[in-house]
């Protein structure tokens, strides 16, 4: 039975998700188009830009739905901390949806400056609304990018874990978002190369299919001409879970529990210790 106010709950969280989702990619995506289209910045531009967004983001939905912002955290959430399953669609729906309408305002507020770089909407600009294997230009495989995807959605979602563990030393002071921001800075420094660090479902089909609408017809393939959106969806699902599920094995399941008497760092009771 639908407990009293729970439409008007879920209608809040999914607007939030919405509304996060779409300030990450205003903020990721634009910053692309400066880069790519306008030649103004660079690698280093579009990874800060993609880690603010992603810390503005979260500021922003926080508090009315946690702030998930990306289908593969959702996922995790509902497998690992109890998230209630029947939300993991809605929610998945709302972030794609606020990414698509994001990416939309993205595209017509630098429709001349797109035209002008690349007049006939190519790969060389599709890249500023989704990823492609090796950014498009390294030869990089399906599977390549398959393996990135995985690797590095994994590594968003155990850091994830960690920093958002009350049970382990999460930040204070409402940093959390900041913390996150900066793990996405890291990750686009360090696992970029290979296909772009999409590791958001929601953040790569969203912008590809407002893309694909107002133009680029090839949105939907690779620079090999192979039908490649399914990359950046399967991958982070898969990263994802298996991200978390590192963190519970390998830290997690270690740590004190609340009604437990607090141990000194580095020192675990040894009716839980290994052996």
């Amino acid at each position: 039975m639908v407990k009293p106010g729970w439409r008007n709950s879920m209608v809040g969280e999914l607007s939030a998700e919405f509304a996060g989702t779409f300030i990450l990619i205003l903020f990721g995506c634009g910053v692309v188009a400066q880069v790519v289209a306008a030649g103004i910045g660079d690698h280093d531009s579009i990874a800060w830009a993609w880690g603010l967004g992603v810390t503005l983001g979260i500021y922003v939905a926080a508090r009315l739905s946690g702030a998930h912002l990306n289908p593969a955290v959702t996922l995790a959430l509902a497998a690992f901390k109890g998230f209630e399953w029947r939300k993991v669609l809605p929610y998945a729906l709302a972030q794609t949806a606020g990414a698509f309408v994001a990416a939309l305002l993205v595209r017509w507020n630098y429709s001349e400056v797109l035209a002008m770089a690349d007049p006939g909407h190519t790969l060389k600009t599709q890249v500023v609304f989704s990823t492609l294997p090796g950014n498009g230009t390294l030869p990089i495989s399906e599977f390549g990018a398959l393996r990135d995807q995985i690797i590095g959605t994994a590594i968003l979602l155990f850091v994830i874990f960690a920093v958002t563990d009350l049970l382990n030393t999460p930040p204070g002071a409402n940093l959390g978002a900041l913390i996150i921001g900066l793990l996405i800075v890291a990750i686009g420094m360090a696992w970029g190369t290979d296909a772009g660090y999409a590791i958001n479902p929601a953040r790569d089909l969203g912008p590809r299919l407002a893309s694909f609408l107002t133009g680029y017809g090839d949105a939907w393939r690779d620079q090999y001409g192979n039908f490649y959106f399914w990359v950046p969806i399967v991958g982070p699902l898969i990263g994802g879970v298996l991200g978390a599920a590192l963190y519970k094995v390998l830290v997690g399941r270690y740590l004190p529990q609340a009604d437990e008497e607090p141990q000194e760092p580095g020192q675990v009771p040894a009716a839980e210790g290994p052996g």
